[in-house]
């Protein structure tokens, strides 16, 4: 494909998702009636179509309108490509520029958040909005967790490097590796393949670097989802590790996962079976408004409903899994948000409603600090 029928396929799939489509399901379908469509083709146009959702307001802004052209033309245009030789009509891409595509109204733009967050995430953020908002208009750093368990860091680096995945280690935590050079090899390398690495995100990372954890332990993972922070608290010590999802399916690539890190995990449909736990660990639903920059499309589908529906999910869970909690154990509390009523203020709100227990760390990891927006809490009884 030429550079300009990779933007207009963008065009076509941006036209689907505005439409109402899925964006992975847009991406998917175009893909598979896209035969002709290489592997640099698709990652590609899957670039065009994640960096325009990332800036749809002010991209719009810029290119004309709220559409697959406009979209693309704006993004192209603060990108500073040519777009009169991406717009020409030939090689399949998009018809030329009109006068109406070519005028660039002044102003800075608005916001690339839907309108009715503005209040809340400058609430929530404070000093930190600008930065923030800045940070999830771009794409997401690739970044790996070392198992401890069975790696140094320096031996997955030098095996990362066989295959040139080049890397450097980040501040947060010191499991986390930044990939700067090759992040589409990684998972055909032997580190990978061999569980001495894993995908995360280096906040998850940090969150599990704050738990004290000993091979003594019963540790559960209430949502456990992909079992991710599961494998992370695992490459920390050998402790007994349990794992929980209300959608067991999330946990169907868990088995292959743990065996790979050298793990052992039980997966528990009751897990009161099994209490009391000496941590219980709930990575509740959110709005993963810290992720956004990861899945764009995700922010302009978010409603004020989902947020209400969401709040009342995560108390429920915080109260359920208290009494999984042994006496002298800690419940765990995470979200990937940077929103305050999904962090602190749901903290705020257990602790009023649950006087015998006591905060006793938390921390809001920012989109700065290189990894995503990440809020983790841990309590404990008084």
């Amino acid at each position: 494909m030429t550079p300009a029928a990779r933007v207009q396929a963008a065009i076509e799939i941006l036209d689907q998702i505005l439409d109402g489509a899925p964006a992975e399901k847009a991406l998917t379908g175009w893909a598979r009636r896209s035969r002709f469509a290489g592997s640099k083709d698709r990652a590609a146009v899957r670039d065009h179509v994640f960096d325009a959702l990332r800036c749809r307001e002010s991209a719009a802004f810029v290119g004309g309108g709220l559409h697959g052209r406009g979209l693309m033309i704006g993004i192209l245009r603060q990108d500073g490509a040519d777009l009169d030789d991406l717009f020409s009509g030939n090689g399949y891409g998009p018809t030329p520029l009109t006068d109406q595509d070519d005028i660039t109204p002044a102003g800075s733009g608005p916001l690339d958040l839907p309108e009715w967050l503005h209040e809340p995430m400058r609430a929530s953020l404070g000093a930190a909005f600008e930065a923030t908002h800045n940070a999830l208009r771009g794409r997401a750093p690739v970044i790996l967790r070392v198992n401890l368990g069975k790696a140094t860091v320096a031996a997955a680096q030098k095996l990362l490097a066989q295959d040139g995945i080049m890397v450097r280690p980040m501040d947060l935590v010191d499991t986390a590796l930044e990939v700067t050079e090759g992040a589409r090899r990684v998972k055909n390398n032997a580190a990978y393949l061999t569980g001495l690495v894993e995908l995360q995100d280096a906040s998850s990372q940090a969150l599990v670097a704050a738990l004290t954890i000993d091979n003594s332990m019963k540790v559960l993972d209430y949502c456990a989802g992909g079992g991710g922070k599961t494998l992370a608290m695992a490459g920390r010590a050998d402790a007994y590790y349990f794992a929980h999802d209300a959608l067991p399916q999330r946990m169907a690539d868990l088995p292959a996962r743990a065996k790979r890190a050298g793990v052992n995990v039980q997966i528990v449909e009751e897990p009161q079976a099994c209490a009391p736990y000496d941590i219980v660990l709930c990575d509740v639903p959110c709005s993963g408004s810290g992720t956004w920059r990861r899945a764009p499309d995700a922010k302009w589908r978010f409603t004020p409903a989902d947020l209400a529906q969401l709040e009342m999910t995560q108390s429920e869970i915080l109260e359920q899994a208290k009494t999984y909690v042994a006496p002298d154990g800690v419940l765990v509390y995470a979200t990937c948000s940077v929103l305050d009523a999904e962090n602190t203020e749901q903290i705020d709100r257990f602790l009023q409603n649950n006087p015998s227990w006591e905060r006793s760390w938390d921390r809001q990891f920012l989109l700065s600090e290189g990894g995503d927006g990440f809020f983790g809490a841990i309590l404990r009884k008084k």
